[in-house]
């Protein structure tokens, strides 16, 4: 397996792993693919890459993209659902369902902390449904709660 910086002709990949990372409980009928769309999601990839904040890598594995995460600075005006404040880039990942529980993801979000160290962040937080299995692996590498709905957690880690 190989993490890198996204290419710029991968960026469509994060649509693909936008619509992976909405967690949808197991019997529940899956979303439409164009969801994506809606602003409350769009803004997590729209305009890609226009910011030095905007960072994302992918994991492949054979010359084939299996997962991918991905952070922006978000503002108070366009706050995503793991908005902390505007200094704090808010974290997106997902990894496609068959290569999934083979530590894909902590290798993503443990790799992700050194390109926001470089750049003197001192958090990151991202938002997780209670019921997701991923709310553990995020626990387990620092990440703790800060806010709660009736379904979702927001999650902080200091990573400076």
């Amino acid at each position: 397996m190989n993490i890198r910086k996204i290419k710029n002709d991968e960026i469509v990949f994060l649509a693909e792993m936008l619509y992976e990372a909405i967690f949808i409980p197991e019997g529940h009928a899956s979303l439409p693919k164009d969801i994506i769309k809606d602003k409350s999601l769009s803004k997590y990839i729209d305009n890609w890459g226009k910011d030095k904040y905007d960072i994302a890598l992918v994991a492949e594995i054979n010359n084939q993209l299996v997962g991918a995460i991905w952070g922006r600075l978000l503002n108070a005006e366009n706050k995503g659902y793991g908005f902390v404040d505007h200094h704090t880039p808010e974290l997106s990942m997902a990894v496609k369902s068959e290569f999934r529980n083979r530590g894909i993801g902590t290798i993503l979000l443990k790799t992700i902390v050194s390109e926001y160290k470089s750049l003197g962040i001192e958090y990151l937080s991202l938002s997780v449904d209670k019921a997701n299995s991923a709310a553990k692996l995020y626990q387990r590498l620092g990440y703790s709660i800060v806010a709660a709905t009736e379904t979702s957690w927001t999650m902080r880690k200091r990573i400076q």
